[in-house]
């Protein structure tokens, strides 16, 4: 009887431990089959977000466990930072044959690149190796140093395959040759940047384009190489420009030229070149537009902004001016709070007889002059030569206001020389208050040739010459948006 109980007990027992096994299997395939799903969703996940993935490797343990009760020993969750990196790439050739920068892989140092900085080698070289590298860096740094002076001849900062968003990063100085074998002939340009997107140029450095040296004897090669028509720094077909901080000085022409951009911030920068220099405009602008200029120092030997030939949408706003022939404008403009100190003009708009077009929508206010020679100036005659032919045709001019302009002056304080064929409309003035300068200086009273417009208010002096109302026939001609 209790020899057939044992039996009975061990034969269920048999029994209970085949069905626990069973059990302990189905489990386990449940699991593996969880493991796997949790697995192959986790590779997804992480090939979209690293290349680098850990979807190769075997084995592993999931994420998360639904099931109950959890395995022993507790799994734990795979990690990603841990995991050993894919097998590096065959090497290839590098992009460039320079040295790599010494400092953060996006920061490329001139001096890494050989440059010397003493001011006697020609880093040329060096700077051209340097743009390379950054070029091909989104984002990237191009650094001039500080405390270090960089002789370089012309040189092209060149796109359109340069990726976006560089910084020219000056704190040193850099300095042009003078000899007249370093520019060649017809040479436009010294420092030039070509079809770019999102260039910065920042920093606490100097530009000199060493442009007085040449001024300095009329038998010096300034004189009979093309080095004089260079400009001092050049941007052209580029995108979303700034500039901002640093000096540029004794340009042996344009200071700072813009042509073809879109998107322009100038700011914080320092121009400086004797007032009696030829040609030295401090900002020139043609056919660009959305510039914004402000806070800046220029002195030069002409205009402290020009803006010329298919311009609009210029901002010019907080900028000292002088020496200089102060600021000159055409179309869609607006010149407020600037400071003019012993130019030859205060604001100015100048344009070609014989051209075509129209200069509309243009406001200059608050402006302060300061022994001034032509605080207002409308020419319509202008001329870059000792004769220029007499034309018919011109630029029309139309919506031209001028509202809280202060101060002195030392020959006339308005100048309006309109064309007879289209003279000037809609020209407004108010709140303008010139003194003259009595001492040294001839005075000469308002002066207006077929200028049409109003006073708001009484000006000092009375500007009775400004006609009222418009001429018999005034036919403004197209292109509103064309400069001159």
């Amino acid at each position: 009887m209790r020899g057939l109980s044992f039996r009975s007990l061990a034969f269920l027992f048999l029994i209970a431990f085949l069905v626990w096994s069973a059990s302990f299997d189905t489990c386990n395939a449940r699991r593996g089959r969880h493991w796997r799903h949790g697995r192959g969703s986790n590779s997804v996940s992480l090939s979209k977000k690293n290349n680098k993935g850990n979807s190769h490797r075997k084995g592993g343990h999931p994420n998360h466990h639904n099931g109950k009760p959890k395995p022993k020993p507790k799994p734990k969750a795979p990690s990603h930072n841990k995991s050993p990196p894919l097998a590096p790439a065959v090497p290839t050739k590098p992009v460039y044959d320079v040295p790599p920068p010494s400092h953060h892989s996006s920061v490329f140092n001139v001096k890494d690149f050989g440059a010397k900085g003493n001011g006697v080698s020609d880093d040329t070289k060096a700077f051209e190796a340097a743009w390379a590298a950054a070029c091909k860096v989104e984002a990237s740094i191009m650094m001039v140093p500080a405390e270090s002076v960089f002789l370089v001849g012309p040189i092209s900062f060149s796109g359109p395959y340069c990726q976006a968003n560089i910084i020219f990063q000056l704190d040193g100085t850099v300095i042009a040759p003078t000899g007249s074998k370093d520019w060649g002939k017809g040479l436009l340009w010294w420092l030039d940047f070509t079809k770019l997107k999102g260039i910065t140029i920042q920093g606490k450095g100097i530009i000199d384009g060493r442009g007085s040296m040449m001024n300095q004897s009329s038998s010096s090669h300034y004189t009979t190489t093309h080095y004089h028509t260079s400009h001092q720094r050049r941007f052209y077909g580029s995108f979303n420009v700034t500039v901002t901080g640093i000096t540029i000085q004794n340009s042996p022409q344009c200071h700072l030229k813009f042509d073809n951009c879109i998107g322009v911030v100038v700011h914080d920068v320092s121009v400086s070149s004797p007032g009696d220099s030829p040609n030295t405009d401090g900002i020139h602008l043609q056919n660009s537009k959305d510039v914004l200029i402000h806070t800046s120092n220029l002195a030069c030997g002409d205009d402290c902004v020009s803006i010329q030939t298919g311009c609009s949408n210029v901002y010019v706003h907080n900028v000292n001016c002088g020496p200089g022939h102060g600021i000159t404008c055409v179309s869609n403009i607006t010149v407020r709070d600037v400071m003019m100190h012993n130019t030859m003009n205060g604001v100015r708009i100048k344009t070609w007889q014989g051209g075509s077009g129209s200069v509309q929508g243009v406001l200059f206010s608050n402006i302060q002059v300061s022994e001034v020679q032509l605080p207002i100036v409308i020419d319509q005659f202008y001329c870059d030569k000792s004769t220029c032919k007499n034309q018919t045709s011109a630029v029309a001019l139309s919506g031209i206001t001028y509202e809280r302009v202060k101060g002195t002056y030392t020959v006339k304080p308005v100048h309006f020389a309109c064309s007879d064929s289209l003279p000037c409309v809609d020209v407004t003035l108010s709140v303008i208050e010139l003194k003259p300068v009595q001492e040294r200086y001839h005075m000469y009273d308002p002066y207006c040739w077929q200028a049409f417009g109003e006073s708001t208010t009484p000006t000092h002096p009375p500007i009775a010459c400004l006609q009222t109302g418009k001429p018999p026939s005034n036919r403004p001609q197209s292109s509103p948006d064309a400069c001159f």
